[in-house]
This record gives C-alpha cells, structure tokens and sequence, in this order.
C-alpha cells in the first residue's frame, strides 16, 4: 500500500496458478463486516483484490481486455465493431489479434473474405473454449474472494497494521495516530495527532497538503520526525514545564543507548508503546545521565514533522 505524504511527493492483488494459455481477471471482494476501524468515515469499505491469469510458456497471452475483445469478435462477426466495443482502435485491436495467434500457437481469429456478407472476422473453436475457460474461472475466482473475505475474522485491522509496517522511509521516527484537531490558516495548517498513549504530535504544513492527503478529525495518519532532528531534555525534580519554542514535547523513559565514536542513538518508550529515537553526542548522553530507565522528553518543532496517510 502506498503512502502520500505532506509536502513530498505523493508516493492490490494475489496469484493464481499457471494454466496451458493465458488471460487475466480482477476481482474485488467487498469486506462489510470488517470496514476499517478508523474513525475516517470518507474511506472507502475495505476490499480484498486478486488476480487470475493463463500463460503459454513463459508468455502471457492477455488480460481481462483481450479476452473481451475476443469475446466482441465472437459476437459482431466484425473487428471494427469489437474494437469500439471494448475501447480499442482498430489497428490496437489487430496487433492484440496477432499477439494473441502467434502466443497461442495457434489461430484464435481468422479472417473470412469475399462470400455473400463480404467477408468478416470470426473465432476459431480453440478461442471460444478459451473465452469459456477464462469465464468459469471468472466465476470461481470471484467466489474465493468471497468466502476468503467472510472467513478472515478481523481481516480489515491485521490489513490495515500489514500496511503500516510496510511504509519505508529514511525518517527514523514513525508514530502512527489519528488526527485529534486541525487549526487551518490561509497559507498553512496545524495538525494535531493523538497517538494511542495519550500524547499529541502538532504539524505544520501547508493548506494544500492537508487538502491533498485529506486530513480531517478522526482521520488514521502517521508522522515522520528523523532522529537528528529530536532533542533531548531532562526535567529538573521538581518537573517545571520546559521553557522551549519546540512545539512537541513527549516525555518517556529511556529505552535503549547505543553509543558510536562520537555520537549515540538513545530511544524513548512513550505510553501506549510508541518509541521515538534521537542521536546525541556522547558527550551530551553522559551530562544529561540518560541511561536504561532513565525519565527523558523528546522535543522537536512541528516544522519537523512530516504528516502521511495510506493512499
């Protein structure tokens, strides 16, 4: 699944198994029982999507939209009508024709000349049992998604973490959230992020990336915030509010150390299990005493904030 991103670029299904010729369907399979849980009521219900194809060899013969134009072919008698039926100019239609012979190894179309209705094209036996092979399987491709779609309880949730867990990016820090409130401006907008502890992630981004990702409250979305750009505090014991222009600050406890030459990689465990990273000097490790156990607060300006969503 991919991600969309504010202010970077914007950035479904399964097998079947291999059959002696080839051709290819989509099916869908909607998931009433199991919409997503977010409260993102302008999502579309989950569906569960696949693929089915034939192949000759290591070649494909083609998709859904040569088997329809087959399939016109069988029933216009005419080319040029096929082709309009499905969408196809006229010499697209007859280069899909003579991949689709030559692929099979053996006629699919021919054309008939002369003769009473002044020639046209027709089918051969083996194209039409192909067109029937490809709709029995149609039928029970669309069936299996069905009954796998009932049958995996809670399948809408598991999908939706797979999804998360496999966004890629070079931000160390991935807090994953759903958007608790929204101050917009002419220019840019304040977002904040309610994460699953308690605690809050502000952004700032511009107008039309809150409008392109489609924020509104209750929307699922995830921040970016890479670890050089997290500074690291230690409260004094009286716990004063610390006096920053960092918008974000997230207390936790120190988690892990893992020191470099000159540098450390210390990350905080926040409430609700989340964990955000930064890289300090080890120098600064050591006079702030973070250590395993240790009360830290991560802080960082909601510039820094890189807001995505599912796309």
């Amino acid at each position: 699944m991919p991600a969309a991103l504010s202010d970077w670029p914007r950035a479904r299904g399964a097998k079947a198994g291999r059959y002696n010729d080839s051709l290819s369907c989509n099916h869908f399979a909607t998931l009433p029982a199991m919409a997503s849980e977010s409260n993102d009521s302008s999502r579309e219900p989950l569906e569960l999507g696949g693929s089915v194809w034939f192949q000759a060899g290591a070649n494909t013969l083609g998709g859904a939209s040569r088997i329809a134009l087959l399939a016109a072919i069988g029933e216009t008698g005419s080319i040029t009508s096929a082709a309009k039926a499905v969408g196809m100019s006229y010499k697209g239609a007859w280069d899909a024709v003579d991949a689709m012979n030559n692929l099979a190894g053996e006629p699919l179309v021919v054309r008939l000349t002369g003769g009473k209705g002044g020639g046209g094209t027709t089918l051969t036996p083996r194209a039409q049992k192909l067109i029937d092979t490809f709709r029995a399987v149609e039928r029970e491709h669309r069936r299996f998604l069905e009954r796998a779609g009932a049958a995996i309880e809670g399948f809408a949730t598991d999908w939706d973490l797979i999804g998360r867990i496999g966004v890629k990016t070079s931000a160390r820090n991935q807090l994953y959230g759903t958007v608790s409130h929204i101050t917009r401006g002419s220019i840019n907008d304040e977002v904040s992020l309610m994460l699953p502890g308690g605690h809050t992630i502000v952004a700032v981004l511009t107008h039309e990336s809150t409008e392109a990702l489609g924020l509104a409250v209750g929307t699922a979305a995830f921040a970016l915030i890479k670890a050089s750009w997290v500074v690291l505090f230690v409260e004094d014991t009286g716990g004063a509010p610390l006096k920053l222009s960092a918008r974000n600050q997230l207390r936790g406890v120190v988690q892990n150390v893992k020191r470099g030459a000159v540098n450390a990689e210390v990350s905080l465990a926040l409430d609700g299990g989340a964990v955000v990273t930064a890289v300090v000097t080890n120098q600064s490790a050591d006079s702030l005493g973070l250590a395993e156990g240790a009360s830290a607060v991560a802080a960082f300006k909601a510039s820094s904030v890189i807001l995505g969503v599912k796309d």
